[in-house]
């Protein structure tokens, strides 16, 4: 591992699947990767609603960033994914409750399929400095 380079690790969100860190921080940002709404303890997806599966995401999301050392106000670009855009004016409600006040970059995605048929995954990154 690089100097500059750390790898986050938090059993307060879902551990990976495969080969890849929860979040690596470097230069000063967090990049964080696709969280999925999975209870961190059960890895059962919470619920087939997209709001309920929203807002567990976005608190993985939110787990992964304190580990890091920062916040949702750090956040800096988000990236959503969904399975049907017809969902999003719900997601969008729940992303905007959870997240409160932070006004990241965003940009949302329909996508065909998400790990475990989730109907939502979100990426992120994050500034140390902001």
């Amino acid at each position: 591992m690089s100097a500059n380079i750390k790898y986050v690790s938090t059993n307060n969100a879902p551990s990976p699947a495969g080969p890849y860190s929860q979040a690596v921080v470097t230069n000063g940002f967090v990049y964080v990767s696709g969280q999925i709404p999975l209870d961190p303890e059960t890895r059962k997806i919470v619920s087939e609603d997209i709001r309920e599966q929203t807002i567990q995401t976005l608190k993985n999301l939110g787990k992964v960033l304190e580990a890091a050392g920062c916040s949702y106000q750090n956040l800096i670009k988000t990236t959503v994914y969904i399975k049907d855009m017809n969902d999003f004016d719900v997601m969008n409600k729940a992303y905007g409750e959870v997240i409160g006040d932070a006004r990241p970059a965003r940009a949302c995605v329909e996508v065909a399929r998400l790990p475990l048929d989730v109907k939502i995954e979100v990426d992120a990154i994050a500034s140390l400095n902001a």
